[in-house]
């Protein structure tokens, strides 16, 4: 028995291209360079450079320190997301008879069930390894901070370099938290599916547009650029 319709195929089919498609417009297209995201990696070099000529480093250290917290949160998230995916995966029965009887009369298969929790839960894991790499990563920055050349080195091809290195390793590490928030959108379109193919279409790019809005038309970026 097929677990689920054409119509539930084409709108997973919409999700994932819907989501690679965002994913390679704003991290390998020249459209993404305009966007919240890369105007903050430019900001990440401008503060390595900003350090190298401090001699007191605590208030950076501070402020590495809070994006580390900010990105364990979400790893821990992920993790409790993970289990509520579970649980409603052994609470099936449970969860099929409360929706049968709701308003909207949602009919779906024990397997249908199964199936798109068992895709929700991959989601979460999929976020929890970018945040936990994320965090990984802010800690070996954290290191670079640490290794960063005394603010009299501050023209030397040593300390030069070491802008470089870390900015490229911070921007990395911002990059892999971004990829976990979003999965957190999109496992939030992903929701749509429990209702009917249609649905998940139309959240799936509500998303996508909700993001892209941030990016591209939201007051943080016109603030970036003084438009």
């Amino acid at each position: 028995m097929q677990p689920f319709t054409g119509p539930d195929l084409v709108a997973l089919g919409w999700f994932v291209a819907v989501w690679v498609a965002y994913a390679a417009a704003m991290e390998w297209s020249n459209y993404g360079r305009g966007g919240l995201n890369w105007q903050m990696d430019l900001y990440r070099e401008v503060w390595m450079r900003r350090m190298l000529e401090r001699e007191m480093r605590m208030v950076d250290m501070q402020i590495m320190a809070a994006l580390q917290n900010g990105t364990a949160f979400f790893a821990s998230t992920s993790l409790i997301a993970i289990g509520g995916s579970l649980t409603l995966l052994r609470s099936a029965e449970d969860v099929l008879t409360v929706m049968s009887s709701m308003p909207l009369g949602i009919a779906t298969t024990r397997m249908q069930w199964e199936a798109k929790v068992i895709g929700l839960a991959v989601i979460f894991v999929y976020a929890f390894f970018k945040f936990a790499w994320s965090y990984r990563l802010f800690n070996y920055v954290a290191i670079m901070f640490g290794a960063t050349p005394l603010a009299a080195d501050k023209d030397s091809p040593e300390a030069a370099t070491h802008v470089v290195r870390t900015a490229r390793l911070f921007t990395s590490a911002g990059r892999h938290f971004n990829r976990g928030q979003r999965a957190f959108f999109f496992a939030l379109a992903y929701l749509g599916w429990f209702i009917s193919p249609w649905v998940f279409m139309v959240t799936t790019a509500a998303a996508a547009f909700v993001m892209w809005g941030r990016q591209f038309g939201s007051d943080a970026r016109r603030a970036l650029l003084c438009e």
